[in-house]
């Protein structure tokens, strides 16, 4: 299950969406947030997810990628599915039952509002790399330093957790590995005692993550980091015009959606 944790992954490659701006990207994911919570009938999830499909093509994830990455989201998306469909009130679908027609149609706009939603992210993550990521929300928040606010330390602190999920993530499956190996049992028993069983795991995963903490900071002190103030960048970012493009289609996107949720359509 911690193998299949993908968030905060960066796959390389040299597609369409790999080459925009980390900018059009994180704009681009706030549009395709906003145009999913405006989607009320099937016909705009039905373009929300046409348009979710061409941008994993065009980015070349596969759809395995997406599925390793939901696994352990099923049981909040399982749990929301079920509150959905017997807390809907409606046309009952057998006369007595607390399941309505209403309520199952719900359950699936829900699931699909959750999946889309987590999809769009890993679509960022995995086509943007940390410090390309940082950079362009570092860009974006600027205006934010003139109310005296440390954008870059913020960005940097974002970055870092996201860099380190996956480190963490291999760190944890190790020391599960070695407790095992000494006889541990992390798969049998009630919930509360598979949840006793994984506190020995906190203490190591707590030192290592703080040993890691410092040496970072060794590290960043002998670089004499001192902050956004002076830095410069080896890769300037600069808007193309497939960028340009790509804020034209999203701008299209989110009006057909909107305009479907006008007509009821």
């Amino acid at each position: 299950m911690l193998k299949d944790i993908t968030l905060g992954q960066y796959f390389p490659g040299d597609t369409v969406v790999h080459r925009l701006d980390p900018r059009t990207k994180i704009v681009l994911l706030i549009v395709y947030i906003v145009t999913l919570f405006q989607a009320v009938s099937w016909w705009s999830y039905a373009l929300v997810i046409l348009v979710t499909v061409l941008a994993m093509i065009l980015g070349h994830i596969t759809p395995k990628n997406i599925f390793k990455g939901l696994k352990p989201m099923l049981f909040i998306i399982a749990l929301t599915a079920l509150l959905n469909i017997f807390y809907t009130q409606g046309t009952p679908i057998v006369d007595g039952w607390i399941v309505t027609w209403e309520g199952i149609g719900r359950s699936v706009q829900m699931i699909l509002r959750i999946v889309l939603l987590i999809t769009g992210t890993f679509l960022l993550t995995y086509t943007t790399s940390p410090i390309a990521l940082t950079d362009g929300l570092e860009k974006l928040l600027n205006p934010l330093k003139k109310l005296k606010v440390p954008v870059h330390e913020m960005t940097l602190m974002m970055s870092m957790a996201l860099r380190f999920i996956p480190t963490l993530i291999e760190e944890t499956d190790k020391i599960m590995s070695a407790q095992k190996a000494r006889g541990a049992d992390f798969e049998t028993g009630s919930l509360m005692q598979r949840a006793k069983a994984l506190l020995p795991i906190l203490v190591p995963l707590f030192v290592s993550a703080f040993r890691r903490a410092d040496e970072l900071a060794v590290a960043m002190e002998s670089r004499c980091y001192h902050g956004g103030e002076g830095r410069t960048r080896m890769k300037q970012m600069k808007l193309q015009g497939i960028d340009y493009a790509a804020f034209a289609l999203g701008a299209l996107f989110l009006a057909a959606v909107i305009v479907l949720r006008h007509f009821g359509l």
